[in-house]
This record gives C-alpha cells, sequence and structure tokens, in this order.
C-alpha cells in the first residue's frame, strides 16, 4: 500500500498587530532590526493570489508519499525573512514532520524571487514571515474515521474507525505503539494516547497475515 496525497493547504501565518497596538517606532531606529510585528506584512508579487498559484505550481504533492510517510495529515511551519529590498533569507523550518515535507517547502520559498517589504511608520522593513503547508495523504485501500480528522486528544478515549476494501472487519487487526487501545463490539476502536507527538497505528490483514498500512495521528491536547 502507497499513501496517496490528496491536496495541499496553505495560508499565511500572520504577525500584523490591530492599529491601534502596533508600537511606534522612531525613523531613525529603523535600521536592520528584523520585525516580528509590522503595520503591514511583507507580500508576494499578487499578494495572496499570487501567492497561492505560486505554490500551486511549484510544490510537489507527492514528496511525502514518495519518501513513505504513513497516511495522516502533516503540517509543516516555515519561518523566512523578507528584507527592505524584497530579498528573501534566513529560511528555517519550525516543523521536523520529515520524508522530505520540510525540505521541499523551503527549496520552493527559495525559488520566490524578490516580495513587496514590509511597512512600519510608512518605511519598508526587515520582516519575519511564516508559512504554513498542510499535506494530506490518504491510503488507496483503506480509510479510517475520527471526531477530529487525523488528530487524537491526549489522555481521553478517542473512537477510530477503520475500514479495509474488500476485507471483513474480523480479519483486521490494528495495534499501537503506546497508549491504550481496546477493539470495541461495533467494530470501532477506542485509542487512548499517553504522549504528546504523534502516534502511529498500525493495520493488520490477520487472514493473509500482511500490513495493510499505517496511519499517523497527531496528539493534541483538546478537540
Amino acid at each position: 500500500m502507497k499513501p496517496v496525497l490528496l491536496t495541499i493547504l496553505f495560508y499565511f501565518a500572520s504577525f500584523q498587530l490591530n492599529a491601534q497596538s502596533t508600537p511606534v517606532v522612531p525613523a531613525d531606529s529603523i535600521t536592520d532590526k528584523v520585525f516580528d510585528k509590522v503595520d503591514i506584512e511583507a507580500a508576494f508579487p499578487g499578494d495572496m493570489n499570487g501567492w497561492r498559484r505560486f505554490l500551486e505550481k511549484n510544490l510537489n504533492a507527492n514528496v511525502p508519499a514518495d519518501n513513505g510517510a504513513p497516511v495522516g495529515m502533516y503540517t509543516v511551519f516555515v519561518q523566512f525573512v523578507v528584507d527592505k529590498q524584497g530579498n528573501v533569507s534566513d529560511i528555517k523550518a519550525l516543523t521536523s514532520n520529515g520524508y522530505g515535507m520540510e525540505e521541499e517547502v523551503i527549496k520552493v520559498i527559495k525559488r520566490s524571487g524578490a516580495w513587496t517589504p514590509a511597512s512600519q511608520n510608512g518605511r519598508p522593513v526587515k520582516a519575519y514571515r511564516k508559512q504554513p503547508v498542510t499535506f494530506i495523504l490518504t491510503g488507496d485501500d483503506f480509510d479510517v474515521e475520527t471526531q477530529i480528522p487525523y488528530k487524537l486528544v491526549l489522555n481521553k478515549d478517542n473512537r477510530v474507525v477503520v475500514n479495509v476494501t474488500k476485507v471483513p472487519a474480523e480479519n483486521i487487526e490494528v495495534s499501537v505503539p503506546e497508549g491504550v487501545l481496546v477493539r470495541n463490539s461495533d467494530g470501532s476502536y477506542t485509542i487512548h494516547p499517553v504522549k504528546k507527538g504523534r502516534l502511529v497505528i498500525t493495520i493488520r490483514n490477520t487472514k493473509k497475515q500482511k500490513e495493510v498500512g499505517k496511519v499517523s495521528f497527531q496528539i493534541i491536547d483538546q478537540p
């Protein structure tokens, strides 16, 4: 079984403050300071729509699947700096999902060219931007259902339904490396995670004694 990438979701992570709370910085003190809160954020040519088209065209959506990532939802956060001339630098990943996802987003941002710089007190300034990109992978012969897609709540009982194409429920076996897993009378599972981070379940076909696939869940503190 090979995970199949469905889509990529992306949006800007905003640092912008409300106008009334934006600090006033004297013009003569704006030098090479890197701002994380500005009046007007740095913008890609064409603004949000232009940036969306650029990402759609240049991101390789198959990278995590090609590198063997388990089925699941993965959000990559990359931070970078746009200077007063609109040049992009200091690109770094703030997450570590692996499977080539962070590297792919960084590579595309490096190729994004010149931006319109951020503005503070009417002057161009050097400022941070953050870009999240969410990869969603599904199985080609199974799916899982949870209250929140691909997320489980820490230290809570989470109901998980596993459906495998053309395999009866009685031939399906699910295992977890940590936490508690109980098979319910209706064929669903209750998973009780006890650690933050991610939990990967393994799905097996007991009749054929083979692995069907793995699913990676993000563990969250509350729904």
